[in-house]
């Protein structure tokens, strides 16, 4: 669940970016996609820590793809520190995305019972 974690932590970067790049107020589009896609990834991120929405974290790729193009053709002009963080943004959170939730985990033949008869007797 450690990607959980990290895609959460992105959400919160999203969440602060604005102010950290300083968005003009004419540019509400930039404000108003950060603060939805954060929303959107905190919430599909924490959605996946409960068992019968586990696959959650995989609208987090949808949102990503999304960043990645806005990031690059949402606003006319050369992309600026702001587009450029939503671009990079995107490109971890699908990275991420496609992490599954138990990958810390062994493989789940190491604790059956034919993985514990392959080990030496004493």
């Amino acid at each position: 669940m450690w990607a959980r974690v990290v895609e959460f932590m992105l959400s919160c970067w999203l969440a602060a970016s604005p102010f950290i790049f300083h968005h003009s107020d004419s540019a509400r589009a930039l404000w108003w996609n950060d603060y939805v896609t954060a929303i959107c990834v905190g919430g599909a991120s924490l959605l996946s820590y409960w068992r019968p929405t586990r696959h959650a974290h995989l609208f987090t790729a949808v949102v990503a793809i999304w960043l990645i193009g806005f990031g690059r053709f949402g606003l006319e002009g050369s992309p600026g520190p702001g587009m450029q963080n939503e671009i990079v943004v995107g490109l971890l959170l699908l990275m991420f995305a496609l992490v599954p939730n138990h990958a810390a985990y062994p493989p789940r033949f190491w604790y059956s019972d034919s993985a514990n008869s392959l080990s030496p007797k004493d």
